[in-house]
């Protein structure tokens, strides 16, 4: 049980007293009653409404109700103080005694402290990098795979049961132009004088705008295979077959990639398979029985015309009934589908695998994509389900300052596989959690690896370095002293007693909460944001005893001292380390002198 969910129970249970005592009514809804952080440090340790949330129904002025529960709290033994605040807040501040007993709790939980089971097993579903199958990763998409990959381990460490998933867009124009710049490098593999004119001019209509080298294995694999067959059967022929391999092939490169970054997704659905099972025509029936789809022709939209859009019937479904803008198209004139479509059956094949709640992380040109989506989701679970949608901004990448250009057609862009080669997976990890995925990220190669605080990674990672050494210098100091989570756990922690020491307890009391508000709210980047304050509370109290020696962790002449504040950046390293190993990053135990 957390701090917050203690006193929670604790400020109910003065809420009760007071029912009985008949100062209260009973049966008063008490579901917005919260126990919070005060919005100063100064002013507390915690504070709760519940004043404010039942004066009014109760009958009785806020700041008379919040003195009786004010005085009902302050006969709790760990509550040294209990002050009312503005209009009716209960701050309350407990004793050190309380917090010291959190440090021990925190030590006897070991590496488990902070996980929970408010999930209770119920799956999620959350795709991400779905990355077309076109080429390999570029450093773009290393966001929205960070994220999602994080967001999963997050989910999970609070009790969600995760399914990792990527949407393989295997239809579609882009895979037809990946299948014949996939036979150009098959020509150029045979030796043929295949240069871009004349291949051009043997398919004048066809797009083939995927130049880049990596495509050349691919031509040299299937010279391999099929020898000259290809060259000279009809193009209806060798289409699909090419395709099909071009995509493969494409798939095992992206799987690579994501692996140097040690992402591993648990399933794979390919849209050629659900729109061939007859996935889009499930989706249309299930519309259909419940009269969401009508033939009509849409307005002109307003500015920037959407692709989907034309000015003639078409077969649409009633988005504007679940919240969307506007009613959006299922099919074109032609006959053919719209991207929704296949789509709208992706996340119907997700719900009836189990997920009731699906998470998709997709890059901000998605952005319009996001309220066609959330309302079809709701109009094929029949409100059952939903879709939360994380958009990524893109990563500028930098070197020193200077922009390093990316274009993928043009097959100059900088690789993600280059850049975990250059600076290593636990910084990509690690750096690209530091802003929200909605704010814009520079990714500087050469300031991600200083060594210094403006580096939020290195200035992590130190303070777990800097305290594994301290527990080096411990054990040799104070040979058969016990020095594990559990030893320390059972020391005389009433011998911190410093106010940053305290402060730093405190901190590290509402790594449960943290853990669950970024869960519940899918934002993973709330886990780097606390470390990084984390980092810096160690950090000062290092440097504190530097200037004040009788603050150092290590006291030779006292030895129960020593144990105490071992214990205490123990359990600071155990805590950074449960927040590097959820975001994939291993901490490091050595990285330069201390000095």
């Amino acid at each position: 049980m957390t701090v917050f969910e203690e006193y929670s129970a604790a400020v109910r249970a003065a809420i009760d007293d007071l029912v009985a005592d008949g100062v209260l009514p009973s049966g008063l809804d008490t579901a917005r009653i919260g126990v919070e952080p005060p919005r100063e440090a100064s002013h507390g340790d915690l504070a709760t409404n519940a004043a404010l949330v039942l004066a009014k129904p109760a009958g009785i002025k806020p700041r008379d109700l919040a003195e009786r529960l004010a005085a009902a709290l302050m006969t709790r033994e760990a509550v040294e103080a209990a002050d009312v605040a503005g209009p009716g807040f209960v701050n309350l501040r407990l004793a050190d005694a309380y917090w010291q007993a959190q440090l021990a709790a925190i030590l006897r939980t070991g590496d488990s402290y902070g996980r929970s089971t408010v999930g209770e097993g119920e799956q999620v579903n959350v795709e991400y990098v779905s990355v077309n199958p076109t080429g390999p990763l570029h450093v773009g998409h290393c966001r929205g795979a960070v994220v999602g990959d994080v967001l999963c381990s997050l989910l999970e460490t609070v009790g969600y049961d995760v399914v990792r998933e990527y949407y393989v867009n295997d239809a579609g124009a882009q895979v037809d132009a990946l299948a014949y710049s996939a036979f150009f490098r098959y020509l150029e593999a045979l030796g043929e004088d295949a240069d871009e004119a004349s291949f051009k001019a043997r398919f004048p209509d066809r797009d083939w705008d995927y130049r880049g080298a990596y495509l050349k294995p691919v031509g040299q694999a299937l010279a391999d295979r099929h020898g000259t067959a290809l060259r000279d059967r009809a193009e209806a022929d060798w289409l699909p077959d090419v395709r099909s391999f071009a995509v493969d092939q494409m798939m095992r490169l992206i799987k690579d990639d994501l692996a140097t970054l040690g992402i591993h997704h648990d399933v794979f659905t390919s849209e050629h398979e659900l729109v061939r099972r007859g996935g889009v025509d499930e989706v249309l029936k299930v519309l259909e029985d419940r009269d969401l789809l009508y033939t009509g022709v849409l307005e002109p939209p307003k500015g920037r015309k959407p692709e989907d859009w034309e000015p003639r019937p078409q077969l649409l479904f009633r988005a504007t009934s679940f919240g969307d803008d506007v009613d959006r198209p299922m099919r074109k004139s032609d006959g053919s589908w719209t991207y929704f479509a296949p789509d709208i059956a992706n996340h119907l094949d997700k719900y009836r695998r189990g997920s009731r709640q699906l998470i998709n992380v997709w890059g901000a040109d998605h952005g319009g994509y996001v309220k066609r989506m959330q309302a079809a989701v709701r109009a094929i679970t029949d409100g059952d389900g939903s879709v939360d949608i994380k958009l990524c901004q893109m990563v500028k990448l930098l070197r020193g300052g200077e922009a390093v250009k990316m274009s993928k057609r043009a097959d100059t862009f900088v690789t993600l596989r280059e850049v975990v080669e250059e600076v290593g997976k636990d910084v990509v990890r690690f750096i690209v959690l530091t802003r929200k995925n909605d704010a814009p990220l520079d990714f500087d190669l050469v300031k991600v690896t200083e060594q210094s605080r403006d580096n939020p990674v290195f200035y992590v990672q130190y303070a777990h370095a800097r305290i594994c050494s301290v527990m080096r210098h411990a054990a040799a100091l104070f040979p058969g002293q016990g020095l594990t989570a559990a030893d320390l756990s059972e020391t005389d922690l009433a011998r911190l007693t410093d106010s940053d020491e305290i402060a730093l307890i405190k901190l590290m009391a509402g790594w449960p909460r943290l853990l669950q508000g970024a869960a519940e709210a899918h934002e993973p980047h709330r886990l780097a944001f606390f470390m990084a304050d984390l980092a810096a509370a160690f950090h000062a109290l290092w440097n504190k005893g530097k200037d004040h020696t009788e603050l150092r962790f290590l006291q030779e002449n006292d030895p129960a001292l020593s144990a105490a504040r071992l214990a205490l950046i123990r359990a600071v390293a155990l805590v950074i380390a449960s927040g590097l190993r959820i975001f994939g990053v291993e901490p490091v135990e050595e990285m330069r002198d201390d000095g």
